[in-house]
Order: C-alpha cells, then structure tokens, then sequence
C-alpha cells in the first residue's frame, strides 16, 4: 500500500522537470533563430522598388442619366464616360472609397489618383482618405477596366 501512495504523489507534483527543459531550449532556439534571421536577412522578402510610369489625376461626377463622368482634374475636362449597366467594378470601387470620405467628413473636391507602375501593376489612390486600392488585385481585366483611362485622355482634343 505504501508504494500505490508514493506512487501517487510523484504525478502530483506539477511538470515534469525535464519538459520545462525542453521547453525553455525551444524558447532559447525560436529567439536565437528570429535574430538570426533579423540581422542576415535570411528568409526575408525584398520588393524592388516600384516607379510611377504615368499617373492622372481624376475627379469622378455622377450624372442624371446614371453615367458617370471621368474628368481630368487638372483642367475639369471630361475624358471618358462610364456608360450605366457598364464597367461594375468602376462604379463599385468608387462606390465604396466615396463612402469612406462621407464616413470621414470629407468632401469630393480632392481627386484621385491613378498611377501605372513600372511592373505594369494600376492603382487608385484617394489622398484624402490615405487609401490605395491596387486594382490588379481583383484580376487584369479589373485592372484593365481603369487602365484604359490613361489612353481615354489622349484620344480627346
């Protein structure tokens, strides 16, 4: 009976002392390794530089007939018309970055920038909510769909 009770106690007294061992050797290792990595670089990810290519600035405006017309903000002309029932993910990104300066207090004077970089990648900027919407996330054809304005403004006298 004598041993049931020592053996009882030898598993009451919490962890075993060579798991905590083991596990502060973990813990050394994980942080020596995350150093290591920090100082050479090793495993980490470099993304080149990117260069803007060729950017407009551009105001959007909705009209009465459910179009939406694409302005060049630094002389107000109109260099494209999104036609209604077309290009969804125009209006459905403007949609949303609109309703992100109505939520913010902001107004709809400050326009947006449209940039093509020197990976051919296109994004949508908005200055005055500090938002970037990279639009060759959504795929080339989403991309492509503001793409185009960058020729729409030269096809215009």
């Amino acid at each position: 009976m004598s041993q049931s009770s020592t053996h009882q106690s030898d598993h009451s007294g919490g962890v075993p002392k060579g798991l905590l061992v083991s596990a502060g050797f973990l813990v050394l290792f994980a942080l020596l390794a995350s150093a290591f990595a920090h100082v050479s670089d090793v495993g980490t990810l470099h993304m080149p530089e990117q260069q803007a290519v060729e950017t407009l600035a551009l105001r959007f405006e909705d009209r009465d007939d459910g179009s939406i017309a694409v302005r060049n903000a630094p002389d107000g002309k109109v260099i494209y018309s999104v036609q209604p029932g077309t290009y969804g993910f125009i209006r459905s990104t403007l949609r949303g970055l609109a309703r992100e300066r109505r939520r913010s207090g902001l107004d709809a004077t400050t326009p947006f920038t449209l940039t093509r970089w020197n990976d051919g990648t296109v994004s949508l900027d908005d200055s005055a909510t500090r938002r970037r919407v990279n639009l060759d996330a959504f795929g080339p054809s989403q991309a492509e769909a503001f793409a185009q304005l960058f020729t729409a403004g030269k096809d215009r006298p």
